[in-house]
């Protein structure tokens, strides 16, 4: 079958299944091949790799992915795309489509049992909406991924992939580069979808590491401290904290940031991921001590 990512093969395939685009699923279909080939290359691909699609769509990637990995588990919550999908990857025996919520799918049971309980590769083109708690619990639940190639509203790219100090810098940021290295794969115009979104698009490649690059002592204190940092932009740290449910009063939270290093008149935004897991530890010290 040749390649499905042309608006005229779009078209041809929607027109002859009676296809219907869901606002509510937020469907986008890509018609660029350019793109596909550099959402392929950016995910780094290669003979013995496992990889996990969620929302083919058409086919339009799970095409050129199988064409690479060992296995595709492509899983489309619309179950009208189920038939176009049997036929469009009819000729490819790697694949196998799961029609499940990404969200609510036993993803580690799918990976033991179909994927030989190996690390998976996450290749995702989403409503933006759903993208950000997918990639956040592919990470956080300890899903055994080692990168995740997403493509997402560029502003959210930009926030994932911020460094301190910059207006895109935030929580995000934080909780992302706490589990992973990130890198900018390429932009997308909207121009490059049908129907065409209202927003351009960023394909974004996140490397888990297998161990955090930073050491806290209690990790669910430590994003506490971050997102209380960022809960007032335009105050000093010492203000955001003091009026955070930290359970430490003002006065403390300032020698807390003294015995970290961080000068309490600095903001959040410019602070570094070291530097929260220094003040979080400092944190921890502080309450165990008064404890």
């Amino acid at each position: 079958m040749d390649r499905l990512s042309s608006p005229s093969a779009t078209k041809r395939i929607v027109e002859k299944h009676g296809f219907k685009f869901s606002k509510s699923l937020g469907q986008n279909f890509l018609i660029d091949s350019n793109v596909v080939d550099n959402i392929v290359e950016g995910a780094n691909i290669g003979p013995e790799d496992f990889v996990i699609e969620v929302g083919p769509g058409i086919g339009t990637l799970t095409r050129e992915i199988a064409k690479r990995a060992k296995k595709v588990i492509a899983v489309e919550i619309d179950k009208s795309l189920i038939p176009i999908l049997e036929n469009t990857l009819s000729d490819l025996e790697n694949v196998e489509l799961i029609n499940e919520d990404i969200l609510k799918m036993d993803v580690k049971k799918v990976i033991d049992e179909k994927l030989e309980g190996k690390r998976v590769k996450l290749i995702a083109n989403l409503p933006y909406y759903i993208t950000t708690p997918i990639v956040m619990r592919f990470i956080e639940e300890e899903i055994p991924v080692s990168s995740i190639v997403v493509m997402i509203q560029k502003e959210v790219a930009d926030r994932m992939n911020a460094v301190p100090s910059t207006k895109d810098y935030g929580s995000l940021s934080v909780a992302v580069q706490y589990y992973c290295e990130t890198e900018i794969v390429t932009n997308v115009p909207k121009t490059v979808f049908i129907p065409q979104p209202k927003v351009d698009s960023t394909v974004i490649r996140l490397d888990v590491l297998e161990n955090p690059k930073i050491k806290v002592v209690d990790k669910k204190l430590f994003f506490k401290v971050v997102k209380g940092a960022f809960s007032k932009r335009r105050k000093t740290i010492l203000n955001c904290l003091g009026s955070y449910d930290m359970g430490v009063s003002k006065e403390d939270i300032k020698r807390i940031l003294e015995s970290a290093g961080i000068d309490p008149v600095r903001r959040g935004e410019t602070l570094s991921i070291d530097e929260f897991a220094r003040l979080s530890n400092e944190f921890y010290k502080f309450i165990r001590t008064e404890a």
